[in-house]
């Protein structure tokens, strides 16, 4: 399989996913577009495409000019049924392409947050095996609604967690994808997130608690990051 991961900045990278796509045998381009304009190659021709995460916000394209033109691939990509997957940022930005509307949370999720698989998730076959519930590394201070006709998969207290649009789009807002080393880079440069210093992160608390519980998730990220490639393979011609 040839995998595009759209990487909006370098300390957000595929992390684990990329683990996971090396061994299974696929093949995994990066591309970043604040960097480069043009893609190392036509999206459209990809087997799936996975789109991170980042600090910008998604109504920040003025700030971020490439945010239009990714958007505009995003939607692309969706009428043409290229399979997705966004995560944080980027599934915001999916989930903006289908025609949800994001917004900012009710109030930020930095850190462990228990998250729950809903009843219509219990048979996905992302997030259907990490049901009832399970705790996850977030970033975030804006969330997604729900895009028109997808399916709900995930909740947290403060907002919609995972959904499936169509069959072969997926949009989460937790981090299943992010490494130890990025996951503590982010805790210690926590003071670059305003939200982060509101809401009153503590490094020397999350930094060790990242340390203990990081692994565990990080299986977790290795085998959602599978099971999505098992269900975007290629089928027979």
């Amino acid at each position: 399989m040839r995998i595009l991961a759209i990487v909006q900045q370098r300390d957000a990278g595929p992390g684990v996913f990329a683990e996971a796509i090396r061994d299974s045998g696929g093949e995994l381009d990066e591309w970043a577009p604040a960097e480069r304009r043009e893609p190392p190659a036509d999206p459209l021709g990809y087997d799936a495409v996975l789109v991170l995460g980042g600090a910008m916000n998604v109504d920040e394209a003025e700030q971020h000019g490439w945010l239009a033109e990714e958007k505009a691939q995003l939607r692309e990509l969706l009428a043409n049924e290229v399979p997705l997957l966004g995560l944080c940022l980027g599934g915001q930005l999916v989930a903006e392409a289908a025609g949800a509307d994001p917004r900012r949370a009710a109030r930020p999720e930095i850190g462990w947050h228990r998250v729950e698989v809903t009843p219509e998730g219990v048979d996905d076959p992302l997030l259907g095996p990490l049901g009832p519930a399970f705790e996850a590394f977030q970033w975030h201070s804006f969330e997604f609604p729900l895009p028109p006709g997808a399916v709900p998969l995930a909740r947290s207290e403060v907002c919609l967690q995972g959904a499936r649009i169509g069959e072969r789009a997926w949009v989460l807002q937790f981090h299943p994808e992010v490494s130890r080393g990025d996951a503590l880079h982010w805790i210690e440069d926590y003071r670059s997130d305003p939200d982060a210093v509101r809401i009153g992160i503590d490094p020397a608390v999350l930094g060790p608690e990242t340390k203990e519980r990081i692994g565990d998730f990080n299986q977790l990220g290795r085998g959602l990051c599978e099971r999505w490639l098992a269900v975007s393979r290629p089928g027979p011609a």
